[in-house]
């Protein structure tokens, strides 16, 4: 089904083709490219312009630049503008403007990507909705989302991130949400911010691009409850608000069965509870938050409840994963807990929690007996309160249920030298170093959790674990 025709793409951008096409998608990657996309050459890491000609070769519709690749003649199906990235952004205007789509903004430090996806399992059970991929949520990714968006979506889910301060508003605005949902508030990405204050004022903004009549959802248990009200209600929008001091939608308690989470909570004065498929308060609390969004866009409770029972958690993001030791026995096995996509401070504590917190295999019956094992990278983008950030690990409460932490990186050796000596397993500095020699250290019964920045590489660490039963035939250990 065409997306993009040239002559809308054109009446959006202001630019020039010289040719007629229909684009059924829009992609900025040639590796990721399907037949009939438009080829956005945006310039990040690399220059999108150096790509034209294989963007082509697989099938690309028309492509979108800034200047004619060498070689190539003005024939071709090419839009050109004189900013490519602004370009893109102006087709994600044009994709809101056409769209009666009821859309979704998430923010947060912590929990924005399962929210989103919570979000997302509850509106594709309800009719078409269309979803920010992976973590889709910087300058060029939110944009991307956008002009990705078929005009008969009726619902949308956009993820939107940070770094710096000031980059949250515009692409508030871009989206123009209906519905704009702040997780929590942590010191994730505070290098470019004062302190976690300001953190809170930046992903306050979201809710200026709240559409009018637009409704904010707050965590009510966030310590900067305050701003983000104060923000919110400067766009007059309606508030809910969820957690344990939620008045909207108030978590009650957590009970673990087996290997699922039942959570039971108040709204509206009612009673109600569901089911999880994973373990950790924070799930839980970002559940309650994609109820509170579902239900401000016309979802009924009962069929959010029903539809959240269905999701999982993404790999990297605190999936549970048996891994199979032996092919020859079934009881030779460990469980891996890989939460290794992110981390700051506020996601770190929460899976140290949910290590400590699972005690039956999937699939239930069989209780863990073995090690809880931590291995932990560095958390990155913490500024001058790096040191401090890391050293408190040490404190958690749940490192004292631990019973080997492996530590990669030069900050997290910080922690390795601050947790008791009976605690510590291995510290590397990379993750290439720790690979072999942390796998050969794992046997039978024992529950891995990998935690790390996404520059730290542990996906390398994860993958190594998954593959142990060739590791052990081939007598590494």
């Amino acid at each position: 089904m065409t997306l993009w025709t040239s002559q809308a793409a054109m009446a959006a951008t202001g630019g020039q083709t010289g040719s007629v096409w229909h684009a059924t998608g829009v992609s900025i990657d040639t590796r990721t490219l399907n037949f009939g996309d438009l080829f956005v050459a945006i310039s990040a890491r690399r220059n999108g312009h150096d790509f034209v000609h294989e963007a082509f070769l697989k099938g690309s519709a028309a492509a979108l630049v800034s200047q004619i690749p060498d070689g190539m003649t003005t024939d071709k199906a090419l839009l050109v503008v004189s900013d490519v990235q602004q370009a893109l952004e102006k087709l994600a205007v044009a994709a809101r403007v056409r769209s009666a789509a009821k859309l979704i903004a998430v923010t947060g430090s912590v929990g924005k990507t399962t929210t989103k996806e919570m979000i997302t399992q509850i509106l594709t059970d309800q009719d078409h909705t269309h979803a920010s991929v992976a973590s889709y949520n910087n300058h060029w990714g939110v944009p991307l989302t956008l002009a990705r968006m078929p005009a008969y979506a009726k619902f949308g889910v956009m993820e939107i991130g940070m770094n710096r301060p000031g980059e949250i508003r515009p692409l508030a605005r871009m989206v123009c949400p209906n519905v704009a949902v702040i997780t929590a508030i942590g010191a994730a990405h505070i290098e470019f911010f004062n302190s976690e204050h300001g953190v809170a004022i930046e992903k306050a903004s979201i809710f200026s691009g709240l559409k009018q009549d637009g409704i904010a959802i707050i965590n009510a248990d966030s310590p900067f409850f305050d701003v983000l009200l104060t923000a919110a209600r400067m766009q007059n929008a309606r508030i809910v608000d969820f957690g344990y001091s939620g008045k909207s939608y108030r978590l009650e308690d957590i009970e673990i069965k087996n290997d699922v989470m039942v959570v039971k909570a108040v709204h509206a004065r009612k009673s109600f509870e569901f089911k999880l498929n994973s373990v950790g308060e924070h799930f839980a609390i970002n559940a309650l938050a994609a109820l509170a969004a579902a239900e401000a866009v016309g979802v009924d409770l009962k069929h959010g409840i029903q539809s959240l029972e269905k999701w999982l958690p993404g790999k990297g993001r605190g999936a549970y994963e048996i891994i199979q030791l032996d092919p020859s026995d079934r009881r030779l096995r460990l469980m891996l807990i890989d939460d290794s996509y992110n981390a700051n401070p506020a996601s770190m504590t929460a899976s140290l929690s949910m290590l400590v917190n699972v005690h039956e295999f999937p699939g239930g019956g069989e209780e863990l007996s073995g090690r809880r094992i931590a291995i932990l990278g560095d958390m990155l983008e913490l500024g001058s309160k790096e040191k401090q950030f890391h050293i408190s690990l040490a404190r958690h409460p749940a490192i004292k249920k631990i019973d080997v932490i492996h530590c990669i990186g030069t900050r997290m050796a910080k922690v390795y030298s601050k947790i008791p000596r009976s605690r510590r397993g291995l510290s590397f500095k990379n993750v290439e170093e720790a690979a072999h020699s942390i796998c050969s250290t794992l046997s039978d019964g024992d529950v891995v959790l990998v935690k790390g920045s996404y520059s730290m590489e542990l996906g390398q660490l994860t993958d190594k674990i998954r593959k142990m039963d060739a590791v052990r035939n081939n007598k590494f250990f």
